[in-house]
This record gives C-alpha cells, sequence and structure tokens, in this order.
C-alpha cells in the first residue's frame, strides 16, 4: 500500500507528526541526565518512576475516551496539552526561572498528554486501514519516528547543554501547531458513542467508569493479550534503558576518545556526544530499514520473530556491559536495533488482530500498557547501577529479555489452542 493510496488522515499525520517528533528528541533523550545532574542518580530514577505512574492510568483512560468520545478530539486535546507542558517546561529552564521541580512536573504532565495520544493514533490507523496492509503501515509511522530519532539527537548534541530553553519552546509549539493542523484537515474515524442507553436515560459520570472498567477486565481475561502485555513488560525493561540507563552509563564510563583521525587531525568526542551518536545510529537504521525488515519478518511465524527477538534484545545488554569503547557501543546498538525492528510493525498488526472492532482503541491502550508499565519500572535500573554496578545491572536486564521470550513461547502456544477450538 503506497502513502500516496492512504486515507487524507494518516498523510495529515505523517508528516505534521514528524515535525512534532524532530523537535522532541533534540532535547528528550538529554533529560535523563539533566535529571540525574539535578537531583541525583537514586531520587532522579524514583522520581522518574513516580512520573510514569501517571502515564499509565493516562494510558487506560486514553483507550476508553478514544473509543468514547473519538480518535481526533483526544488527539487534538492531546497535543495542544502537551505543547503547553513544554512551554511550562521551557519557562522552567529559562535565562529568568531555573526551577528543576517545576520542569519535571511539566515533564509528568506532557507524559500524561502523551500517553493519551497514543491510543487514538494506533486506532485510527487500524480504523482506516485494512487489515493486510496494517504491519506496513505500523512500519512506515514507526520509520517516521526513527528518522526523528536520527535528526533530533544530532541538533540535540550540539544545541541541548547551551540552548535547552530554546529547545524546549520549539517543541512545546510544535506541538501545538499539530494540534491546530489535526483539528483542521482531519476527520473522525470512529462513532462517539453518547452518555445515553437505550432507555433514553442519561447516565451520571460513574456510570462509564463502571463500563471502562468493565471492559478492561474482559481484555484482562483474554489469557494470550495477558501474556502479550507481561512479556512485553519484561523486554520494555531492555528497550527503555535507551533514553534511561544508556546515556547516563554512556557519559559515566566514557573518556573523551578519538574517533576519527586524518595525519595530524583528529576529531574527539565526549560523552553526551557519544551517546548522540548511538542514538542517531539506533534512529538511522531504524529510519533505513523497518519496512525492510518488516517485510521480511511476514516470511517468519510471528511466534520466532517474537521470541527471538527477545533473545537478541538480551545479547546487546551483554555487548553494552562489556565496553567503554565508541565502536563498541555502536556495535551494541547495531544489535539492539536489529531486535527493535524484527517486532517493529509485526507487533501492532498482533494487537489488530486479536481485538474485537468496538473494542479496538482500549486493546491498543492496553497493549501500550507494556511500553508504560515499562517506561514506569525501568528508571529503577538508575539506582541499580549504585547498589550493584553497571555490569551486574546490564545481566539482570539481559535476564529479563530472557524471560520475555519464554514468555511469549507459551502465549502463541496459547494463541494457536484458542485459534483451533475457534475453528
Amino acid at each position: 500500500m503506497r502513502i500516496r493510496d492512504w486515507d487524507r488522515n494518516l498523510k495529515v499525520r505523517l508528516f505534521s507528526e514528524a515535525m512534532m517528533n524532530i523537535t522532541f528528541w533534540m532535547f528528550f533523550p538529554f533529560l535523563t541526565i539533566y535529571f540525574a545532574d539535578e537531583f541525583g542518580k537514586s531520587k532522579a530514577g524514583f522520581l522518574l518512576v513516580f512520573s510514569q505512574i501517571f502515564s499509565v492510568i493516562a494510558n487506560l483512560m486514553g483507550g476508553y475516551c478514544a473509543d468514547r468520545f473519538g480518535r481526533k478530539r483526544m488527539m487534538v486535546l492531546s497535543a495542544i496539552g502537551q505543547g503547553l507542558s513544554f512551554l511550562v517546561f521551557a519557562l522552567a529552564s529559562s535565562p529568568w526561572l531555573h526551577s528543576p521541580w517545576t520542569g519535571f512536573i511539566a515533564f509528568t504532565i506532557a507524559g500524561i498528554f502523551g500517553s493519551l495520544y497514543w491510543p487514538a493514533s494506533q486506532a485510527m490507523i487500524a480504523d482506516v486501514v485494512k487489515e493486510k496492509d496494517r504491519s506496513r503501515v505500523f512500519a512506515i509511522f514507526y520509520t517516521q519516528i526513527n528518522i526523528a530519532v536520527v535528526v533530533g539527537p544530532i541538533l540535540g548534541a550540539i544545541f541541548y547543554v547551551h540552548y535547552r530553553f530554546q529547545l524546549l519552546l520549539i517543541a512545546g509549539i510544535a506541538c501545538i501547531i499539530v494540534g491546530l493542523i489535526l483539528a483542521k484537515w482531519t476527520r473522525e474515524t470512529a462513532p462517539v458513542q453518547k452518555a445515553v442507553l437505550e432507555d433514553g436515560i442519561k447516565r451520571k459520570w460513574y456510570y462509564f467508569l463502571q463500563n471502562q472498567l468493565k471492559d478492561y477486565s474482559l481484555i484482562i481475561k483474554d489469557r494470550t493479550f495477558l501474556l502479550f502485555i507481561i512479556a512485553g513488560v519484561l523486554a520494555g525493561q531492555t528497550f527503555m534503558q535507551l533514553d534511561l540507563l544508556l546515556p547516563v552509563y554512556i557519559k559515566d564510563v566514557f573518556d573523551n576518545q578519538v574517533l576519527f583521525s586524518f595525519g595530524d587531525w583528529s576529531f574527539s568526542i565526549k560523552g553526551e556526544q557519544a551517546f548522540g551518536i548511538v542514538l542517531a545510529e539506533n534512529g538511522f537504521l531504524v529510519a533505513l530499514f523497518t519496512v525492510v525488515v518488516t517485510r521480511w519478518m511476514e516470511g517468519f511465524k510471528e511466534r520466532n520473530v517474537f521470541f527471538i527477538s527477545s533473545i537478541v534484545y538480551a545479547i546487546s545488554m551483554i555487548v553494552f556491559s562489556q565496553t567503554n569503547w565508541i565502536w563498541g557501543f555502536i556495535l551494541g546498538m547495531a544489535i539492539f536495533t536489529f531486535a527493535e525492528l524484527m517486532g517493529a510493525g509485526i507487533q501492532q498488526s498482533f494487537v489488530s488482530k486479536i481485538a474485537p472492532e468496538h473494542m479496538r482503541g482500549q486493546y491498543f491502550a492496553a497493549a501500550s500498557l507494556r511500553f508504560t508499565i515499562s517506561r514506569t519500572v525501568a528508571p529503577l535500573s538508575i539506582p541499580l547501577t549504585v547498589w550493584i554496578g553497571y555490569t551486574w545491572t546490564f545481566f539482570v536486564l539481559s535476564l529479563l529479555a530472557l524471560a520475555s521470550a519464554g514468555i511469549y513461547w507459551v502465549m502463541f502456544r496459547t494463541f494457536e489452542k484458542n485459534t483451533a477450538k475457534g475453528s
């Protein structure tokens, strides 16, 4: 399915969200370093855990609201809310005010709005794309994000240290502009469900809360889906370290090193710059190979793809733990990225396959719990390095990835049995 054949909603989103994502990735990867420097590693880790608890709740609410009130409305509200949060964060890092606590609160609120945006955006894709084309469309959106991951960190490595205020300001404005673009040039793809029953009686707010809890309880009873979330949370403890443990680790263990030398001329880099290069490598490889690898993976059984992806994540953690050399980090990131690419489009397609059509938004919201819960728990790796050191921390992460591989294997056995019974 070519981009020119896409629904207009998806075309508008692909290009407008690219602008928002590039500005976002100019500063986001460096925030863990910022909070660790301002609050200390242990406190920063626990604060980041605390902030993500709200994102988990917002994520569930986002799926419910996307089904009840519409995809477009939630995306517009979330984009503008995120933009306003970044503007407050910018003020907290401005020449007139230095307030890490205000910045942290603004960062937390921005994360809440981001969690509200995600389920609606994923459900909109499933609404307008046929099942056979979904994995590739999801892969293209994933590629767009990772083009931003190439461009953003490179610019951030140059400007972040001295121009954090300006970067946050630009990010806030970009999010608000995206919200206005979505409001004007997209249409709603899901019917709005009103607060009225068949008997015509208008219900109180808690009626819908009860219904929401009932809907999610049905989702959790789906054993295949529950195993999918648990395995995703365990695997997420590795890939969530991309902007949590890795920047702090590279900054601490990386001494000034010569990247290239030609005769008397040489190019040296510091820890923050090394992390920017490694992160840009991840984005570059994803942008270049997502669609190719996704098509390649479509030729294999989903079970094998999920299983091997987790094993490759475990290998990447071991490689990172054994090097403080720039080319070692680059090798580790190549392995890490391959694991990421294996499941880029297939996992989202798998969710759309098992989700009932009328609960698609809530299934995508519940599926993204593997990200929000992972991001909630993952910051504990930062204080863990203080207690047991970097090497053992990476070893623990690799064990969690291997555990996720085992759960994925059990999940597919359950799914295949249920499918056989259904047929």
